[in-house]
Parts: C-alpha cells; structure tokens; sequence
C-alpha cells in the first residue's frame, strides 16, 4: 500500500521517495483454531512535506491518501477477508 500511495503522491507532483514517506503497519491476529488468523492491518503513513508545499497540494495529499487503496494490488487482494484501517500524519517543514 505504501508504495501505491506513494506513487500516487509522486503523479500529484508531491515528493515521496527516501525520507519523505514512510509507514509503520501493526497487525491483529486471533486464533481460530490451532491457527493463528490476521484478522485487522493498521497503517500509519508519515508524510514529510514542504510547508509551501503542503499548503497548495493538500487536497492532493488527502485524495490520493483516500484513493489509493483502490488501486493498490495487495489491499484489493485481502481487504474483503482482513479490516484494514490507515491513517496519515503529516510532518511539514
């Protein structure tokens, strides 16, 4: 999912290689069984962006930040089996 977000940043004229973006996912798992099943993925998206920046693409960051998953291989490949939650932070310099 990172780098689908990532790559929709980029489209959007929004930095997003080494230091701009990065995520930090937490996984839930429960037990069915003898089975260990992943039931939740949470990802938290750190946006590291130019105030300047920020302040004129906003709308981008946050519409690519809602869209992405749709495009997104593996998110479309599980989401119907495991809930998957996301969040941004944005850190402006």
């Amino acid at each position: 999912m990172t780098g689908t977000f990532g790559g929709a940043l980029e489209a959007r004229g929004i930095p997003a290689g080494d230091d701009f973006l990065h995520s930090d996912t937490v996984g839930e798992l429960e037990k069915e069984g003898n089975v260990l099943v992943i039931k939740r993925i949470h990802v938290k998206y750190t946006l590291k962006v130019e105030a300047a920046l920020y302040a004129d693409k906003e709308t981008a960051v946050q519409r690519a930040f809602d869209l992405h998953p749709d495009s997104c291989p593996v998110y479309r490949s599980i989401y119907t089996s495991i809930d998957i939650t996301k969040e941004l932070v944005v850190s402006e310099n």
